[in-house]
């Protein structure tokens, strides 16, 4: 694969504009290193670790790979300042943040020496994260899946807006997994492309093996937006989707959704392989994956694809 040049393969020092996002109970460090690995960036998905867990991921990542690599550090975690002193402590390069304001966090990351990026779902939260600092921002559709903006903006929108609102380099996200939408994205004026829902069926990743047959298996029509009440979260439809479903449409309250969501839902899902009563936390475009790969060569299939699309746009 011949290798590209653009700000945001020189910010992250990587060969191929591709970041494969930081998703909890899928990105631990053996899917980030092997992205890394062939000069797309991989994220360790910080969100379902406890502390010491993350630093153990680190430092079994920086072993398998001498590529740059990053993590994933969702600001609402209700253990933020340990995640962040030990992505400080184990000078990891790169720190996506997403689910909270950039400004809290970022001037001590670039501190550091860290490179901050900050996944938004407007053009108004994306000058926000310019202006704390952030070296660039994650534009991230309606279509993508887990947590996800209140304002269901779609990425064939979103992207372009917040191109026009600011100066430092966009990475669009949601609905995203060939390289011909990866090409669609860049012009539409990103620089670069995430992906997670890709990923999370790959070899590496440490989702149950269940939860990844399921996603090849995915039809369109089979995830929606849902929890619009607390956290708006596109979820795979199973059982508990129908439950949550049914309270949303019942009126209850959102104590009354938070008992339902109860503790370790995701976990159950996504980890544990329980299809029915499991949290299933996938993008629209999981429609378009129809096998399990290693992550090598999804980010060969990728670019490979992207190149072709820019010889040939119209075929």
């Amino acid at each position: 694969m011949s290798s590209f040049s653009n700000r945001i393969t020189q910010l992250f020092e990587i060969d191929y504009p591709i970041v494969q996002a930081g998703m909890v109970w899928a990105s631990g460090w053996r899917l980030a290193s092997a992205v890394s690995n062939v000069g797309a960036l991989g994220l360790i998905g910080s969100g379902s670790m406890y502390p010491e867990i993350l630093k153990e991921h680190i430092q079994k990542c920086r072993a398998a790979t001498d590529k740059p690599f990053g993590v994933n550090v969702p600001l609402l975690y209700p253990n933020i300042e340990q995640h962040i002193q030990i992505v400080i402590e184990e000078k990891v390069p790169v720190v996506f943040t997403s689910a909270g304001n950039p400004a809290t966090w970022t001037p001590k990351l670039k501190g550091a020496g860290i490179k901050v990026v900050h996944v938004i779902s407007s053009s108004k939260f994306a000058l926000k994260a310019q202006q704390a600092g952030c070296d660039a921002v994650v534009a991230e559709g309606f279509e993508a899946g887990g947590h996800n903006g209140r304002e269901e903006t779609t990425t064939l929108v979103l992207v372009p807006a917040v191109c026009k609102a600011v100066t430092i380099p966009v990475i669009a996200a949601g609905g995203i997994a060939t390289g011909r939408q990866m090409l669609a994205a860049m012009v539409l004026g990103a620089e670069g492309i995430q992906s997670g829902s890709r990923f999370v069926a790959s070899e590496e990743s440490s989702s149950h093996q269940n939860f990844k047959e399921a996603v090849i298996h995915s039809l369109e029509g089979d995830t929606q937006l849902s929890l619009k009440q607390l956290t708006p979260v596109r979820l795979m439809k199973n059982k508990f989707f129908k439950e949550v479903q049914q309270a949303e449409l019942n009126g209850v309250s959102v104590d009354v959704l938070q008992s339902l969501l109860g503790k370790g839902r995701a976990k159950k899902g996504m980890f544990e392989g329980d299809l029915e009563e499991g949290e299933l936390e996938i993008g629209q475009v999981s429609a378009l994956i129809k096998t399990i790969e290693s992550a090598g060569n999804i980010v060969q299939e990728l670019w490979n694809e992207f190149e072709l699309a820019l010889r040939h746009p119209l075929k």
